[in-house]
């Protein structure tokens, strides 16, 4: 990797800090950017106490002056405002763990004593540290033209109103199979048995369909994304749909009401980055597993998709591949190759074709819950419940903030390996020389020829 990044501190330590290697020079930090970013990350509805504890201020201690990176690693630092409730106590030990969290399978594999040890790591707090060091990288990605942004699509049960499930009868195909249930004044509620778990008569597919993977019209899909970023940023729960962003508060507050927890998904999306990132000749090299991995890394996130992954694998493939189509050029009036679409979710064969790069993450409910759960306390060897630790209630409007940083860190990445480069005023007459999939960059050799391999044939 030409980028690489470690982080390092505890839940409740006095910091966590990062250092991020390979940022090219010259490129010039807007401070203001870098901390609207880590407000977002602590903002939405379902946060928990700790959010209002901790302000999560950066400090650039290395590789940054006088507002410009120098090429040297560049030291980040956030304090942790709650230490000061830790610093001078005595800790109660932590002996029963908690079912979802990392405490039992940490301890296995460590050995620990103490369940804490466990928890301080492998709590998400560690992850103001990866916005941080993504946020540097999106200033950078944001110098030349990729715009990265994320918006909330399920919380729960409710769903945006532009994505409906559909459903499939127990004995058969239901008449709802493709065209799903609409978002109504529920916000995309399912119909179920009251409890949050669908009836004996349906099995849920969980197949959403957004109508923007069909546009045509690659600068008509760019501009909704947009909107869509604007709009779900100046939402609470960070949902670019109204109606179903009252539905999803509402089934936040009823979990809450219930002493338990909820997740959801979110997507996020990649606009302007160019064509040939990454690369088919190896399975390293493949971006599609590395942003698969980057997404996945995010606590609580168990499972993620490229593009619209799950529900192209219920058609057949003359409704999935983007067809090529002869387009213009929109800086510079050439003709290009372009897509019908974008059910490739912006790359093929694990390199960027120029569409969107679109991943949409579904994150599982929040481990911790006030309402106790069946475990063993491993002092005593005897049946135990669970200790509530102080948590949110739903984590997914943020989780996508945290979902941006990763992905402008591998994007970065297989940018600065595309084009290389020790500082930005070499990087960028790179960056503009790149192919676009103009037809006039394509010369094709249009003769017969042979593979060559040295040795016998057959």
């Amino acid at each position: 990797m030409t980028l690489r990044f470690l982080t390092a501190g505890e839940s409740h330590g006095p910091r966590i800090s990062a250092i991020l290697d390979g940022l090219p020079a010259g490129l010039a930090l807007d401070r203001t950017a870098l901390a609207a970013l880590m407000a977002r990350r602590q903002a939405g509805f379902g946060t928990g106490g700790r959010m209002a504890i901790e302000r999560d201020a950066v400090s650039i201690h290395g590789g940054v002056l006088g507002g410009l990176t120098t090429g040297a690693p560049v030291g980040l630092t956030i304090e942790n405002l709650d230490f000061a409730a830790w610093a001078d106590r005595d800790i109660p030990p932590l002996t029963t763990p908690r079912p979802g969290h990392a405490d039992l399978s940490a301890a296995v594999k460590y050995g620990y004593g103490e369940l804490r040890l466990s928890l301080e790591r492998a709590s998400a707090r560690e992850t103001a540290a990866r916005v941080a060091v993504g946020g540097l990288c999106l200033q950078l990605l944001a110098h030349f033209g990729v715009t990265i942004g994320s918006y909330v699509t399920r919380i729960g049960r409710v769903t945006v109103m532009g994505l409906p499930e559909a459903t499939e009868s127990r004995s058969g195909p239901g008449r709802d199979r493709d065209r799903g249930e609409r978002a109504g004044d529920g916000g995309g509620h399912e119909d179920g048995d009251g409890d949050g778990h669908g009836g004996d008569e349906e099995i849920r597919r969980d197949v959403c369909h957004d109508p923007l993977f069909d546009e045509p019209d690659a600068r008509a899909a760019a501009a909704a994304y947009r909107t869509r970023f604007a709009t779900a940023d100046a939402d609470e729960l960070r949902c670019y749909d109204a109606a179903a962003s009252a539905a999803m508060r509402t089934e936040i507050q009823q979990a809450i009401k219930a002493r338990d927890t909820l997740g959801g998904c979110f997507e996020v999306v990649a606009l302007g980055v160019p064509p040939g990132l990454g690369s088919h000749v190896q399975w390293d090299r493949r971006l599609t597993g590395r942003l698969l991995a980057a997404i996945t890394s995010v606590p609580s996130v168990k499972g993620a998709e490229l593009g619209p992954a799950f529900e192209n694998a219920t058609r057949r493939g003359t409704l999935v591949h983007d067809r090529f189509i002869l387009d213009d050029d929109a800086h510079s009036g050439e003709t290009v190759i372009g897509r019908a679409g974008n059910r490739g979710g912006g790359l093929e064969g694990g390199i960027t074709t120029g569409a969107p790069v679109i991943l949409r993450a579904a994150m599982k409910p929040i481990s911790t819950t006030l309402s106790p759960l069946a475990s063993v306390d491993l002092a005593t060897g005897k049946p135990a419940e669970t200790a509530y630790e102080r948590s949110d209630f739903c984590s997914v409007p943020r989780a996508g903030v945290i979902g941006e940083a990763m992905v402008a860190f591998v994007l970065a990445d297989a940018l600065l390996a595309k084009v290389g480069g020790d500082s930005i005023d070499e990087i960028a007459p790179r960056i503009a020389a790149l192919r676009r999939g103009r037809l006039s960059e394509l010369p094709m050799d249009n003769v017969p020829w042979r593979f060559g391999y040295d040795g016998p044939v057959g």
